[in-house]
């Protein structure tokens, strides 16, 4: 072999490895944090509260998640659930920037690895089996990131709200993408992962109703005292205390219930969420009060009289 051709097998190795592989290096590379700008943009513009527009605005909702806005037509005047969206939304744009920076990543190392002559096939050989290791070991892990995602995505609750999640009820404290915490009326703070959160009920959207359960002696007249405790539930929410979360006239259902010693009627209202608690004490209050007033015999009562004969 002559010097010259020496010279040429030289110069076109070095031309691969000098010019061309770093060109493709960086061709990879550009395209990669080309897309990866494209795709954060994209979800900044899904998850972000439009520039300009009033918080109380319709539009000022992230487009991620503007689709829940039927769900809660008020809520969108409450600077509270406006709030509570926008960080929700802000917390699932932060998770999908993750997976698209972590995939183009991936990509991006594969990518390298081929251009230089690396035999890839050993290397993803041995990723699907550490991610299938990975997959049994940290199932539940994974299981719980999911649940968490779609619960934020589908604002099944939030901070603030009070729910039973079956083995825990109580008022929501935080939010996690792996766990919930909730406070219960006892004080204490039970951590509930996601993934085994199989149902909610939310007792903080929408609206709520209180429900109320009077018992009365087998002695009393049903029909007078079903009277007197709808008249005196419907003056009892007026009170400037329960007003504001009354958002209906209460109902009287009639007799719930017939046992040995008592006859027990039921009263509906509907509430503002969260207040069916504080409506149906202020209500059994001025029941309890009538009652006495009219003279309509309660269980207790009636007993009394009883034994005395």
């Amino acid at each position: 072999m002559t010097t010259d051709t020496l010279a040429f097998t030289w110069t076109e190795t070095n031309r691969h490895w000098l010019i061309e592989t770093p060109i493709r290096i960086a061709v990879y590379l550009v395209v990669a944090l080309l897309v990866r700008w494209v795709a954060h943009r994209m979800i900044n513009r899904a998850t972000r509260r439009p520039r300009g527009v009033r918080p109380e605005s319709p539009k000022a909702v992230p487009a991620l998640v503007r689709h829940l806005r039927d769900r809660t037509p008020a809520g969108l005047r409450d600077p509270t659930v406006v709030e509570r969206r926008q960080q929700r939304a802000e917390t699932i744009g932060s998770v999908l920037k993750s997976v698209v920076s972590v995939i183009l990543l991936v990509w991006v190392v594969l990518s390298v690895f081929s251009v230089v002559g690396v035999n890839i096939a050993p290397f993803l050989a041995s990723a699907g089996i550490i991610g299938l290791a990975i997959g049994f070991g940290a199932q539940n892990l994974v299981k719980d990131f999911v649940s968490g995602v779609f619960m934020l995505l589908e604002d099944q609750y939030g901070v603030g709200d009070v729910v039973d999640l079956g083995e825990a009820t109580g008022e929501v404290e935080t939010v996690g993408l792996r766990i919930t915490t909730v406070r219960d009326i006892d004080g204490t703070l039970w951590y509930v992962r996601n993934g085994e959160i199989v149902r909610v009920g939310n007792m903080s959207q929408d609206h709520a109703v209180a429900r109320i359960e009077i018992p009365v002696g087998h002695d009393a007249d049903v029909a007078r005292a079903q009277v007197v405790a709808l008249s005196a539930a419907r003056e009892a929410v007026r009170d400037a205390a329960v007003a504001a979360d009354v958002l209906g006239a209460p109902q009287m259902l009639g007799v719930q219930d017939i046992s040995a010693t008592t006859v027990t009627l039921r009263m509906t209202v509907t509430t503002s969420p969260s207040a069916q608690w504080a409506v149906a004490r202020r209500i059994r209050e001025a029941v309890l009060l009538a009652f006495d007033e009219h003279q309509i015999a309660r269980p207790a009562t009636a007993a009394l009289a009883a034994a005395d004969v």
